[in-house]
């Protein structure tokens, strides 16, 4: 009796394509992988109604849905609207408590109107806003990741990481988190796995944590 293929749906963090999970091999008897892509929003869509609107593009059901970074916010979305095998969220935040200070600044002050999107569409400055500063050395390793630099875009997801309003962790989810992030450095805490060594972009550099632990939590029993 052939056995039952597991769907696993993979989310790309803000601004970068899928290619991000070309590392990600998991046993092709049991799970089959699929990437995500961003959409362009609709003109004041809210991450609610982006959310449903993604969820359109998954083909299976009872699957698992992986998210990074705002991948992972998105994710926590689209679990809302969806019945879900298991889901994972991978260097991002589990509510809006775990923002950092400047995050939470520009949330108060509204600041984040006033950044110049514009500019991100130069791939320089992309990669150190998707990637985190410290990663200017290796930045053209990183430019072929980040491929979605409309203004429009970058205004939606800034605003909407900003402005997520979820105030407690999703019970359901498996949190994953490097502990050296540095983009979002205060979501190790609770009950979270924490990758050693782990930074913003593990999911590209630490693949093979990902590669030998993932199959082991998709078929674990909660």
């Amino acid at each position: 009796m052939q056995e039952e293929i597991i769907h696993v749906y993979l989310m790309p963090g803000m601004a970068a394509n899928p290619t991000i999970f070309e590392y990600i091999e998991l046993p092709k008897n049991q799970f089959e992988i699929h990437w995500l892509e961003w959409m362009m929003p609709l003109k004041g869509e809210s991450l609610e109604l982006y959310a449903k609107r993604m969820i359109n593009k998954i083909e299976h059901d009872n699957i698992v849905l992986l998210g990074v970074s705002f991948g992972g916010i998105l994710v926590q979305e689209m679990s809302k609207y969806m019945s879900l095998r298991k889901l994972f969220v991978v260097s991002s935040v589990k509510s809006k408590h775990e923002l950092p200070k400047r995050m939470k600044v520009m949330r108060y002050t509204k600041a984040y109107k006033l950044l110049p999107t514009a500019l991100v569409a130069n791939i320089d400055v992309l990669a150190k806003y998707a990637f985190g500063d410290t990663i200017t050395k290796r930045i053209e390793l990183y430019k072929k990741y980040l491929s979605v630099s409309d203004k429009d875009y970058l205004d939606w997801s800034i605003e909407n990481v900003i402005e997520w309003d979820q105030d407690q962790p999703n019970e359901d989810a498996i949190y994953i988190h490097g502990d050296k992030d540095v983009v979002f450095p205060n979501s190790c805490r609770g009950n979270c796995i924490v990758i050693k060594g782990g930074t913003h972009i593990m999911v590209i550099n630490k693949y093979k944590w990902f590669n030998e632990n993932l199959p082991k939590l998709i078929l674990a029993h909660v």
